[in-house]
């Protein structure tokens, strides 16, 4: 029996608990998850933390319920430190783009998430698991790096975001833990990020901004 209510929301779907062990994740909008399902899939087979999908159809995808807190939350209760944090992004970026791609990819692409941020990964007990692989597609991990830097540094630049001096602190930590990894490529993130229908008014005006100290 689905719950009649959600017990978690985000920019464009809703999470109804469905027992103790799975949820359902529908897509407000209608968007088909089944390419969403088959990353996901694939990369719970190869042994990367992500939730084990139960079910695709349509837009509702069942997959595994992740005990723990967001990492968000984390932060703001003061149970994880910045520096470990961005520790944590990190070392999930470099196991995903470990993983082979799927058929299809092209010549050095990878599998990338293109939404790694402290909302987005669940702290269970037994390890960060990433979640939301709505934007989930195969490119150069460099995009996937620039992605995560530029969302935490629209943070960074927000005058009204109380986590604004933790997201800087926490963007240079992330990029200096994967300075051996990929380079940047942060003018291929801006323009995805432009484009995202779900930007609103305030973090497209902060984009430049946020460009600004990633390659100050």
């Amino acid at each position: 029996m689905t719950a009649s209510t959600p017990f978690a929301s985000g920019r464009d779907a809703d999470v109804y608990a469905l027992d103790g062990g799975r949820v359902l994740r529908r897509y407000r909008d209608g968007t088909d998850v089944t390419e969403e399902a088959r990353f996901m899939s694939h990369l719970h087979a190869a042994g990367f933390p992500v939730p084990r999908v139960h079910r695709a159809d349509g837009a509702d995808l069942v997959m595994q319920r992740v005990p723990g807190p967001t990492m968000l939350q984390a932060l703001v209760s003061g149970t994880i430190e910045v520096v470990p944090a961005a520790d944590i992004l990190a070392g999930l970026h470099r196991r995903l783009h470990a993983v082979a791609p799927l058929p299809g990819a092209h010549g050095g692409e990878r599998i990338l998430h293109m939404d790694v941020h402290p909302d987005n990964v669940l702290l269970d007990p037994d390890g960060a698991v990433l979640v939301d692989w709505r934007n989930v597609r195969h490119g150069p991990p460099g995009l996937d790096v620039a992605m995560t830097a530029l969302i935490l540094a629209q943070v960074a630049v927000d005058p009204d975001q109380p986590m604004a001096a933790a997201a800087d602190e926490m963007q240079r930590a992330y990029r200096h833990a994967l300075c051996d990894h990929a380079a940047p490529l942060v003018a291929d993130a801006v323009a995805i990020r432009r484009a995202n229908p779900t930007q609103t008014p305030t973090e497209l005006a902060l984009l430049d901004q946020a460009v600004a100290l990633l390659t100050s």
